[in-house]
């Protein structure tokens, strides 16, 4: 039961409105915003976007959530537990400008004072269910999280498993690979192209820059141009002269093909091919590593727009669409203005095993267990495990992105490739606002619809729920009322505006892509007469 506390100030009377936290230890206080200070590590490092409509919101109506707010031992002040910075500088500032003591008191829910990490997972937790938090602030909060793990378990290097593992023990699920792309983004590029990170180049960017070095790099190795540290300086001042709030791949894609020609003395026609064939994960090898060497400069300069007949990689067939595409080459190149670079180390990362991931199997856990091929008559288990098993990743994915990773059981072998287990966690109703809490609700309830949770054989899915659960009690007593009591179901015509829209491009894509799954496993099973779930087998995916 959450401890009322009487205010300092006598005059100032508690909003009833203010809903009560769940944890016993949890105080209701209302105190004055400049006693409250944001989070320093918070995760959202710019502007939010939201800004001018969450102060409009506020002006007119108040804040219709507490604050989560904690204390730590000996300060006089209060720091944010978890999100609400926004929140707190919109009304400091109409406070400010005001002068309005509606505006200078808020009604805050007080949690005892926990570990560094906790605080940075749990604003880490609600900029991801909020959304717009761009990728580069993202990855450096996560990377600020890895240092404060490494502090207080108190260990050197945490590997990306290891983290891997942390993160989902801490509500914050991210895989290996994504750990491995967001430390390219801070280690490599952040120092490089701040500008363009902060202006919203995202992961599907990261992906594309950190796959031209990689193919960059092995060319430049094959034929011999330099050492790894000579290719990284060279890489290193081509990202920061292309650093632009405007920026696009292909200048500096240009430009490092004309730098690697340069060097080699061969046409960046024949580059480009070379960098399509790296890219496109085809072995590379070079009849005449140096195009070049019986040609002179004038004669190299002048056929510049030629391919040499003899390169292995000129067959019509290993051309990319990229290699069709108009090009305009920088006038000067950085080869041409130092042909001998020096091995400093200024841009070696190769210390770093999270950071740049060289080695690191990332691109070997995206689609595990998704086989396509499917037989005529022993193909009917395999085509409904790979529809299982596709929706399984799909609803694990939206959960994850809501603050529901704890909520789904993956079911490879039973109904239809996941449960939902329990309702949404307390700690994280009281945290949410009304308007995203109303967002989280709604797609907990397209995922209970896209699992058949109320609808599904009460005795086979019984297996799989934990019996103190919410979702647990419900089954057994047939009583819906139970889960709305705990997770509100409101208007579903407003569905629309409540989730449709709000979600993120990608979220969107994985909502579209379980429920055609869906229909797919459904419309398969009625046709071959075939139940989708088995008494005899109610194994889950751990």
């Amino acid at each position: 039961m959450t401890t009322l506390v009487e205010p300092t100030n006598r005059s100032e009377k508690f909003d009833e409105t203010v809903p009560v936290a769940g944890d016993a230890d949890d105080q209701l206080k209302r105190i004055r915003v400049t006693d409250i200070r944001t989070y320093d590590r918070n995760p959202r490092r710019q502007l939010n976007p939201e800004y001018l409509r969450i102060k409009a919101s506020i002006r007119t109506g108040g804040l219709d959530q507490p604050l989560v707010i904690t204390q730590e031992p000996g300060a006089e002040d209060y720091v944010l537990q978890a999100g609400g910075n926004t929140r707190l500088q919109v009304l400091k500032e109409l406070f400010e400008e005001t002068g309005d003591e509606h505006y200078g008191w808020v009604n805050c829910v007080v949690k005892p004072w926990a570990e560094e990490s906790s605080m940075l997972f749990a604003h880490l937790r609600e900029n991801e269910l909020r959304g717009n938090l761009p990728f580069i602030d993202k990855a450096r909060a996560v990377f600020d999280a890895k240092a404060l793990l490494e502090k207080e378990l108190q260990v050197d290097e945490l590997t990306q498993r290891q983290l891997e593992k942390l993160f989902r023990e801490r509500g914050y699920s991210l895989s290996h690979s994504m750990i491995s792309k967001m430390g390219y983004a801070v280690h490599t590029l952040w120092p490089l192209m701040p500008k363009a990170l902060q202006n919203g180049l995202g992961r599907p960017q990261v992906e594309k820059v950190r796959s031209l070095e990689r193919a960059a790099l092995k060319v430049w190795l094959i034929r011999a141009l330099g050492d790894q540290s000579s290719f990284e300086s060279v890489f290193a001042q081509l990202c920061q002269r292309y650093d632009t709030p405007e920026w696009d791949i292909q200048p500096l894609r240009s430009a490092l093909e004309t730098e690697i020609a340069e060097a080699a003395n061969t046409s960046f026609q024949v580059v480009r091919l070379e960098l399509d064939t790296c890219q496109a994960g085809r072995p590379l090898s070079l009849m005449n590593p140096i195009d070049g060497d019986n040609r002179t400069d004038a004669d190299d300069h002048s056929n510049r727009s030629e391919n040499p007949p003899d390169h292995p990689l000129l067959n019509p067939s290993s051309t990319s669409e990229n290699g069709a595409k108009s090009f305009t080459a920088p006038t000067r190149t950085l080869h041409a203005q130092n042909t001998e670079r020096s091995s400093t180390g200024e841009h070696d990362h190769t210390a770093d095993p999270v950071g740049r991931g060289k080695n690191s199997d990332e691109n070997n856990d995206e689609n595990n267990g998704e086989n396509r091929g499917e037989t005529a008559d022993a193909g009917c288990h395999h085509a409904f495990r790979t529809l299982r098993l596709k929706m399984g990743a799909c609803a694990q994915q939206l959960a994850e992105h809501h603050g529901l990773a704890d909520c789904v059981q993956r079911l490879p072998e039973q109904g239809l490739g996941f449960l939902l287990l329990d309702v949404p966690s307390q700690d994280l109703r009281d945290t949410l606002d009304h308007e995203t809490l109303e967002q989280v609700n709604s797609l907990w309830w397209l995922l209970a619809s896209c699992c058949d949770l109320t609808t599904a054989p009460k005795e086979i899915s019984l297996n799989t729920l934990a019996p103190p659960s919410v979702v647990h009690h419900a089954l057994v007593e047939q009583d819906v009322e139970l889960l709305l009591d705990h997770v509100s179901l409101t208007d579903p015509g407003r569905w629309g505006e409540q989730l449709w829209s709000v979600i993120s491009d990608e979220d969107w894509q994985q909502l579209l892509n379980l429920m055609t799954h869906y229909r797919t496993l459904k419309r398969k099973a009625w046709r071959l007469n075939t139940p989708l779930w088995h008494k005899e087998n109610t194994d889950v995916d751990q």
